[in-house]
């Protein structure tokens, strides 16, 4: 970083040195994995103060782009994985299509008297019970995504873990039940992890996540599977394309 700061000018110092580490980072010259310089050697380095340095640094993990690991240091962070919302979308292909080793974990499956939100997502009767599906989506090893599906029991009686895990649910649905998706409708909106999910995403509470709703709907469109979906910020953001 041989570039200066200007201490005369109206952009903030912190916003200026924020800018020229990501500058840093973007051109290659720090790689995923490399350890930054200390707050206090980047003080000494731009003539700043330590809170100024620490904002720029905090600004930047709570982006995604650097990775903080407490006793050991500040690093840059890997380059986050993107997924197109063109249509429909398989996390285990999305990842295998990156060079990445997909793998689901179930944590729980069960039957369950559906929640007044469930029943009105899916459209059930009252009382009606439900498959509650929760799974921890990884990467290479690495929790990406904290999921809980919910399906009408009535539909997919007897659906099993063994075949959740060596298929897709998509998959699954369709080749035992005959049900085939035809689409789905996605809601995003930006959340902070809670403490339930910061032990299986395996960071911090607080730590910046998208919060993901889908319903999928069958060929006669009846809603077929209500999804709610923790996805971790600094590893994941999708994209559309507008033609």
């Amino acid at each position: 970083m041989d570039r200066k700061l200007d201490h005369e000018s109206i952009v903030p110092l912190y916003h200026q040195l924020k800018e020229l580490l990501r500058e840093t980072i973007e051109k290659g010259v720090s790689k995923p994995g490399d350890k930054i310089p200390s707050e206090k050697d980047i003080c000494a380095q731009f003539n700043i103060s330590r809170s100024t340095a620490k904002k720029a640094i905090e600004d930047l993990v709570q982006e995604g782009v650097l990775n903080r690991i407490q006793g050991k240091g500040t690093f840059i962070a890997k380059p986050k994985l993107e997924q197109s919302l063109s249509g429909f979308y398989s996390f285990s292909k999305v990842m295998q299509e990156k060079g990445l080793n997909p793998r689901d974990i179930i944590l729980d499956m069960k039957i369950v008297e559906a929640t007044p939100k469930v029943t009105r997502k899916l459209k059930l009767k009252p009382d009606e019970e439900v498959i509650e599906l929760k799974r921890l989506r990884c990467a290479n090893n690495e929790p990406i995504i904290f999921e809980t599906s919910y399906i009408p029991e009535k539909i997919v009686p007897k659906i099993s873990p063994e075949s959740i895990l060596e298929n897709s649910l998509y998959d699954v649905m369709f080749k035992e039940f005959g049900i085939i998706v035809a689409k789905a409708k996605e809601v995003f909106e930006p959340i902070l992890i809670q403490e339930y999910e910061r032990k299986y995403l395996e960071v911090k509470e607080g730590y910046p996540a998208l919060l993901l709703e889908r319903i999928a709907y069958d060929t006669y469109e009846n809603p077929v599977e209500y999804c709610h979906s923790i996805v971790r910020g600094d590893r994941c953001r999708f994209y559309t394309e507008l033609i």
